[in-house]
């Protein structure tokens, strides 16, 4: 018997399954949220390879903007996490391009697989590449800190190109290291996931983009 004689069993038995729904419905609500928030609004990527070093090295985390590319057009030097051509599944081009030129046609399939990369040209902008940096029209744009490579195979293409309407080309930091753009051509905006703002891991690399 409870001290004021009242049978205490029932009771405790009733407050314990309330309190057991009560946690169920909290949880259940806040894994909605995040796969939400995930799907819609802010993702979390893992840097996969060592193609964007110095700026991310491999197993670095990221989180991704989902929301912003609704209001205003990618810009040239935003990091962004995409789906490749499916030609970067085997590093080629949609179309052959003659020496000396980047790939300029990619394959219309879209690849399962998430890539991130810098944007460094948009839609009209011409574009070649000679030890490794990035010319439009004639002209070095590439102010970003990269590795920069004046001798592999893909850091020497002068032969310009011009980025066909609502593409964007990509390329890693990691001039010699990256399978890029150069390789498997340039990638319609509709398969841009969003851009990468903030690095939450490794705690010493914490920080913005």
């Amino acid at each position: 018997m409870a001290p004021d004689g009242a049978p205490a069993g029932p009771v405790q038995e009733k407050n314990s399954k309330n309190s057991l729904v009560e946690l169920v419905v909290i949880v259940a609500i806040a894994l909605g949220l995040a796969l939400l928030i995930q799907a819609f609004l802010v993702k979390p990527f893992r840097i996969p390879s060592q193609s964007m070093e110095p700026t991310l090295d491999v197993g670095q985390r990221v989180l991704v903007d989902r929301v912003r590319f609704h209001f205003r057009d990618p810009h040239v030097g935003d990091v962004v996490v995409f789906k490749p051509p499916r030609g970067a599944d085997f590093n080629s081009c949609g179309k052959e391009p003659p020496p000396g030129q980047a790939c300029a046609v990619a394959t219309p399939q879209k690849s399962s697989t998430n890539f991130i990369k810098r944007i460094v040209a948009v839609p009209g902008d011409r574009l070649s590449v000679k030890a490794g940096r990035v010319y439009i029209d004639g002209k070095l744009r590439d102010p970003w800190h990269i590795n920069q490579d004046a001798s592999c195979s893909i850091c020497n293409l002068p032969r310009s190109i011009t980025i066909p309407p609502g593409h964007y080309y990509m390329m890693g930091d990691n001039r010699g290291e990256s399978a890029d753009s150069r390789e498997w051509g340039p990638v319609p905006r509709s398969w841009i996931i969003g851009k990468a703002f903030f690095t939450y891991w490794p705690p010493k690399r914490i920080g913005t983009l």
